[in-house]
């Protein structure tokens, strides 16, 4: 059975751990949208990139501008 040589401390172990609590603030809310996403990342809502409640990319203006 693995047993330690030294004794770990609370600091120590405590740094290890505090990764486990970021994950749930990652996930913000558009304020114009209402959807949820990962913050500081741009998203996709009905043919539109938002990044900060503003849109960035149109794909449907960009389409007609290709075609």
């Amino acid at each position: 059975m693995a047993h330690p040589k030294r004794k770990i401390s609370k600091q120590r172990r405590d740094k290890r751990r505090t990764h486990y609590k970021a994950v749930p603030s990652q996930i913000a809310i558009d304020p114009t949208t209402g959807e949820a996403h990962l913050s500081h990342r741009a998203h996709w809502f009905e043919g539109k990139l938002y990044y900060r409640g503003q849109v960035v990319i149109d794909a449907d203006s960009e389409e007609e501008n290709i075609a």
